[in-house]
């Protein structure tokens, strides 16, 4: 089992900046690949960014060049930091673990206003 907690998240005007972390615990071991998903108000919940345990990281398109997801192994964490937000970044944002299955945190609110 892992079990993630996520920070961050909150009320910020557009064209600001956000971090959001999450952090893991149980069996980090399992762990391919750890992201960011959201999902805003009848919509599906979509992939923001994800980073693999080689390095290696991908970004919905609507999302490069404003974030940058990053992890430090050694806490078992997981950042993402956002900027130049805009109103349509508003969604509830799930940090992701995928190993033998995906895991995911509670959720954490990010309101955009324009």
């Amino acid at each position: 089992q892992v079990q993630l907690v996520e920070f961050g998240g909150g009320l910020v005007q557009a064209g600001g900046s956000l971090r959001l972390s999450c952090a893991a615990s149980g069996s980090i071991w399992s762990i391919n690949a750890m992201g960011w998903y959201r999902q805003a108000p009848g919509k599906q919940r979509e992939l923001v960014a994800r980073i693999f345990s080689s390095g290696s990281r991908n970004y919905a398109d609507s999302v490069k060049g404003r974030f940058t997801i990053s992890r430090d192994n050694a806490k078992n964490t997981v950042d993402l930091q956002m900027n130049s937000l805009k109103s349509e970044d508003t969604a509830v944002y799930y940090c992701n673990a995928q190993g033998m299955v995906d895991y995911w945190g509670q959720g954490t609110q990010v309101t955009v206003s324009s």
